[in-house]
């Protein structure tokens, strides 16, 4: 049985999540007093975990601003994307010779699953499903190293709902082929064409964010 949460660690966690779901987007500012009083506790933990976040990168602290949540800028993100490009890159290509037909079979059921959903139009649970697809394959690949690494990239950059491809049908059709392909070389054994893919599929990804950050 795991020990309970602290409250800094609730706080952090909290703050975490709002931050990876860009419900708190780059540029916001972040009060202790205000915060404490939403999440229901004493302004002590908060400051403690604005310090954690900080430590992460994910706020910075300006004089006679406090603490703001980091707008990350086109280099930061095609850092960001290049990284998750060769790790989770990688990922695919040694689970081509690792995967079981088990594992096969559960990652073609979730990947019908949101094939449904998308003819079905309920696009909006495609993108943490996408992360699942994305981190089950990496896992598969790179169970003693890669699967936690590509975890520790992802939960440093929030994905804004307005730059996520899986929201317009049409650009999550292409999602979906490149899942689709991925799990053809996955199936077929072929590792390079399987790193190919993931790679060229996240490269996608990191061109659209960039191209629809605002002005």
């Amino acid at each position: 049985m795991s020990a309970p949460l602290s409250k800094a660690d609730y706080v952090y966690r909290a703050l975490l999540e709002e931050i990876r779901t860009a419900r708190l987007p780059g540029g916001t500012a972040l009060r202790a007093a205000p915060i404490a009083q939403r999440l229901g506790v004493s302004i002590t933990p908060v400051r403690e975990a604005l310090r954690r976040l900080e430590r992460d990168r994910l706020i910075s602290y300006e004089p006679h601003h406090g603490a703001t949540v980091v707008d990350l800028g086109d280099g930061a993100l095609q850092e960001f994307y290049g990284v998750r490009a060769a790790l989770e890159g990688l990922g695919a290509r040694l689970a081509a010779a690792r995967i079981t037909p088990a594992q096969l079979a559960e990652l073609r059921v979730l990947h019908e699953s949101m094939v449904r959903d998308h003819a079905e139009g309920r696009c909006e649970g495609l993108g943490e499903r996408s992360e699942e697809f994305h981190l089950r394959i990496t896992d598969i690949g790179g169970p003693e190293f890669l699967g936690q690494h590509a975890r520790g990239v992802r939960a440093g950059v929030p994905v804004p709902a307005g730059h996520s491809l899986w929201l317009d049908p049409v650009l999550a059709q292409g999602q979906l082929d490149a899942h689709e392909g991925i799990l053809r070389a996955l199936e077929a054994g072929d590792g390079p064409a399987a790193e190919r893919l993931m790679s060229g599929h996240i490269d996608a990804a990191a061109r659209h964010r960039i191209g629809t950050r605002p002005p």
